[in-house]
C-alpha cells in the first residue's frame, strides 16, 4: 500500500514539475513578445499626421491684349478739347468732335470723312450779322503729300453757322462731309474764319 501511494506521489509530483515549467515557458514567450512589440514601437515610432488640404492656388489674370484695329481706333479717336481754335477773332471758338471715315452711300466706298464740330460763340457784344462760318466750305489737306481735299456735296453738310444768332456762351454742331481717299490717316483741317487744325486723326 505504501508502495501504491509513493508511486502516486512521485507522479504527482512530475505532473506538478511538468506543469510548472510549461507555466514558466509560457511566461518567458509572452515577456519576449511583450519587449519585442516595445522595441519595435519604440524604433519606429507612429506619428499621427493631420491631412492638408491642398491649397488652390488662384489663377493671376492675364491682360487681353486690344487688337490692332482696337488699339488703332482708341489712338485716332479726338479728345475732348484737344482740337480748338478761335474764330473770327476771339468772338467764337471751334472745336473739332470727331473725323470718322465713313461709306458713301452712292458709291459704298469708304472715301469721305465725316467732319464733327462744335461752333460756341465766346463774344458778349460785336457780333454782326456777317459773322458766319461756312462749315460746307471747310477742306483738308493730306500733311504728308499736301493734297487738298474737299467737301463732298452742299447737302452733305451743315451749311453754316451764325454767331448773330447764338446766346454768349452758347454752341451749336455742324458736321461736314469730305472727300478723303482711302490709306490717308490724318488730316489738316481747315475751316473758314478759323484756325487751322493739324494732324487730326481718322477714326474708323
Amino acid at each position: 500500500m505504501s508502495t501504491f501511494l509513493s508511486g502516486v506521489a512521485v507522479l504527482l509530483s512530475t505532473l506538478a514539475l511538468l506543469c510548472s515549467g510549461y507555466t514558466a515557458y509560457e511566461i518567458f514567450t509572452l515577456r519576449q513578445t511583450l519587449n519585442a512589440t516595445k522595441t519595435a514601437s519604440n524604433t519606429f515610432p507612429i506619428q499621427a499626421s493631420s491631412p492638408t488640404a491642398p491649397t488652390a492656388s488662384s489663377p493671376e489674370p492675364t491682360a487681353s491684349p486690344l487688337s490692332a484695329t482696337t488699339q488703332a481706333a482708341a489712338t485716332s479717336a479726338i479728345q475732348p478739347g484737344q482740337f480748338v481754335q478761335p474764330a473770327f477773332g476771339n468772338k467764337a471758338e471751334v472745336e473739332l468732335l470727331s473725323a470718322k471715315r465713313i461709306k458713301d452711300p452712292e458709291t459704298a466706298n469708304r472715301d469721305v470723312v465725316n467732319v464733327q464740330m462744335r461752333v460756341r460763340r465766346l463774344a458778349t457784344d460785336r457780333v454782326g450779322g456777317g459773322d458766319i462760318i461756312s462749315i460746307a466750305s471747310t477742306t483738308a489737306r493730306n500733311p504728308e503729300t499736301s493734297v487738298t481735299y474737299k467737301g463732298v456735296a452742299l447737302d452733305r453738310s451743315t451749311g453754316s453757322v451764325s454767331l448773330f444768332q447764338l446766346r454768349p456762351k452758347a454752341s451749336a454742331d455742324a458736321y461736314v462731309w469730305v472727300r478723303v481717299p482711302e490709306g490717308v490717316n490724318s488730316l489738316d483741317i481747315f475751316v473758314p474764319d478759323t484756325g487751322a487744325f493739324k494732324n487730326v486723326p481718322i477714326s474708323n
